[in-house]
Parts: C-alpha cells; sequence; structure tokens
C-alpha cells in the first residue's frame, strides 16, 4: 500500500516519529507521501524523506490556510525543492471557503500561482477544496489541460463534485472520512461510482482517524505522557482500514484494491516500480 497523504511533520510526531514508520512497514504500507503545506512544513517534510529514501517521498505546497503568508520566496523554495528527487508532487495547494483563514481572493491568487509552478516545473498537484468547489472547479478547469496530474485529496464532497473532477481527468484520495457512518455518508454512496484507476488512499495523519479502527488497536498514551500520543491521532498505519471500508462499500477484495491503489500512486507520482 501506499499512504498518498501524511503530515508527518505536524508536531504530534514528534516524540515518536521513528516508531509510526515502523508500525506502518509492519503493517503492510511500503510508502508514504510526506505533505508539505507552508514554508516550515515543506522543508521538514524534504528533511524528513531523507530517513528512508526509497520508502518516503514529499510535496512542497501552500495550504489555503496559509495563503494570506504567500510570498516570492515561497515561489522560489518550492521551485528549488522540487529539483531534489523526493519531491514528487506540488501541493497541499487549492482553496478552503469552510474555514476562511485567509481571504478568498488572496486564496485564489496563491492556488493559482501554484498551478502555473506545477505547469512550469512538470510536477503533478496534491490539492485540497473545502466548500469551494465551484471556483475551485473553474480555476483548475482552466490548468488542468497544462498540468502533467491532479489528485483532488481527502475528497469528502458531492457525487456532482466527484463526477466533476473525474470529467477532469483527476485522481481522488479517499481518508479516513469513509469509514464514519454519519459524516461520510454521501461519501459512502459516491465511492463505488470511483473508477479503480482513478482512485487512491491516504491517510492525512494525524487527521480523520479511521473510525473502524478498534481502540485496542491503537497505541495507548506512554509513560512520559507526551502530547499526541493518546490513542486518537491518525498514523499510516492505519491505512489498511481505509482500505478496508473501501473496498466493502465497493464490493471488491481488499488486495486488488490495495494494488491498484498502489499502481496508481506510482503512475501518479513518477515512483519507481515496486518489486
Amino acid at each position: 500500500m501506499i499512504d498518498i497523504g501524511a503530515n508527518l511533520a505536524h508536531e504530534s510526531f514528534d516524540p515518536d516519529r521513528a516508531a509510526v514508520l515502523a508500525r506502518a512497514w509492519a503493517a503492510g504500507v511500503e510508502t508514504v507521501i510526506l505533505t508539505g503545506s507552508c514554508r516550515t512544513s515543506n522543508q521538514a517534510v524534504q528533511h524528513l524523506a531523507l530517513a528512508a529514501p526509497d520508502r518516503l517521498y514529499c510535496t512542497a505546497g501552500v495550504h489555503p490556510h496559509h495563503a494570506s503568508d504567500w510570498t516570492d520566496e515561497d515561489a522560489r523554495l518550492i521551485t528549488d525543492l522540487a529539483a531534489q528527487p523526493s519531491l514528487v508532487s506540488l501541493g497541499e495547494c487549492g482553496l478552503d471557503y469552510y474555514r476562511d483563514l485567509s481571504p478568498r481572493p488572496v486564496q485564489r491568487k496563491v492556488f493559482i500561482a501554484q498551478l502555473e509552478l506545477a505547469v512550469q516545473l512538470r510536477k503533478p498537484v496534491f490539492l485540497h477544496q473545502r466548500a469551494a468547489h465551484k471556483d475551485f472547479h473553474a480555476i483548475l478547469g482552466e490548468y488542468r489541460p497544462a498540468l502533467v496530474d491532479a489528485c483532488v485529496h481527502c475528497f469528502t464532497d458531492t457525487a456532482e463534485a466527484a463526477d466533476d473532477y473525474l470529467a477532469l481527468d483527476c485522481h481522488i484520495g479517499i481518508t479516513g472520512w469513509v469509514c464514519d457512518k454519519r459524516r461520510g455518508a454521501e461519501l459512502r454512496g459516491l465511492v463505488p461510482g470511483i473508477p479503480l484507476d482513478r482512485l487512491m488512499i491516504e491517510t492525512d495523519a494525524p487527521y480523520l482517524l479511521p473510525g473502524n479502527v478498534p481502540k485496542g488497536q491503537r497505541p495507548g498514551k506512554r509513560h512520559d505522557d507526551k502530547p499526541g500520543i493518546d490513542g486518537r491521532r491518525n498514523e499510516p498505519a492505519y491505512l489498511p482500514w481505509v482500505a478496508r471500508a473501501l473496498a466493502e462499500l465497493r464490493g471488491e477484495d481488499e488486495a486488488v484494491l490495495q494494488r491498484a491503489s498502489a499502481d496508481n500512486a506510482r503512475r501518479f507520482f513518477r515512483l519507481p516500480a515496486s518489486d
């Protein structure tokens, strides 16, 4: 399996990052794409990827929450990072009108700037959209013909939105949201309609812990009571639970879905072929 999006630069992983990765490998995760989402994390994930260059890769981008912080320095940094073999995608970038942590006109400007960079650098894009489908779809539609590839990650929107992105030849990233029978009810209904060759799986760790992970299989608090080690933090080792829920909803063999998602990720991120 390949986890296409994990925020392992997040401070909650500081006490036990090596153990988190060890659990991921033991759970059958062969590769993790580390998500960059701001100036600090873009540099951090590049450094983290050096720990296992055959298994860890990264992205670089500015999340819409941080769009107000965007300067020419970010464009230069992303361009420099893109020259490294570990950098396999631009992003996380896009629009978020749900939290509106940056003004919407600024979000749109910074989203466009990153799409233009992706075209220039010939890198796929790892995209975020929440409560902003109309503007996001219009902007993405303008740039999609020139982009080498695009993934709408952590998809939680409607069937109509999914159809719009699939019509633009985008990939769809599914997280543990699909395991939530209440909040994820609409997503659970639409995932059977996503073509298998467009589907990828991710944890978005430390967020969105799959609700089907038994509490007894989550790491408990450590003796030193470090923050974030409380059995509720998501991590790449829980990726099989996302695959399991998806396979059940789609009526597919779990191993077939895992393999297809990993193959899609290798093509999308231009990763080396599996042994």
